[in-house]
């Protein structure tokens, strides 16, 4: 059993995959329609800015307190190395699918290949190793410094993150804001969010 409670962790992880679906299925219409749809899309927008979030988050309030507490355990540094490295990945194949010099089919599969892969990875071999080494209070510091991140994001991103998300698993993620940010996500930001095309014609 976990010591530490990795809903958010695994609520983002599903988000991120059902947007790759998306992205899928976008990428498989003729290459100009594809790269129209892609290049409109809400939902594509999102994504990158909640994987941007969530990366950065981990980038600056998880691997080096990891890195400082597995000195000395060359197998856990090893891992650590791979986690950046897979991080640092994703971005080129985003940035390649936002330049459009290239054919998105492969560029889609390329990127879900390698984030697909990534979040198994860490769900299967970091988050065991994370939950057994880090502190509470460093546990704590990255929840933090990861909502300071989404912070003026957070209405948009939010609904976005619970779209589809087992209402259990949802509830669990909304008692973590404060009332008035529950009372805006009934009345505001889940409205706002039903509105939009994410995926136009996709």
């Amino acid at each position: 059993m976990s010591k530490y409670d990795w809903t958010a962790m695994y609520v983002m992880h599903d988000a991120l995959r059902r947007e790759l679906d998306h992205l899928a299925k976008a990428a498989a219409r003729e290459d100009g329609e594809a790269r129209r749809i892609v290049a409109e899309a809400p939902g594509w927008e999102l994504f990158k800015t909640a994987l941007h979030i969530h990366h950065t988050a981990e980038d600056e309030a998880l691997w080096p307190p990891m890195r400082e507490a597995l000195a000395g355990r060359p197998d856990g540094l090893a891992l650590m190395d791979a986690m950046e490295a897979e991080h640092a990945a994703i971005d080129p194949a985003i940035e390649a699918i936002d330049a459009g010099t290239e054919p998105l089919g492969p560029l889609a599969d390329r990127l879900a290949a390698g984030l697909t892969a990534h979040l198994r990875h860490e769900e299967e071999s970091a988050l065991p190793l994370i939950d057994a080494t880090l502190t509470p209070e460093q546990f704590a510091h990255f929840g933090q410094v990861h909502g300071a991140k989404l912070g003026p994001n957070g209405p948009r991103v939010i609904p976005w993150l619970l779209d589809g998300a087992d209402p259990e698993l949802a509830a669990t993620m909304l008692a973590l804001l404060p009332e008035p940010a529950r009372n805006a996500y009934e009345t505001a930001w889940l409205p706002a969010y039903a509105s939009l095309d994410r995926w136009p014609a996709a």
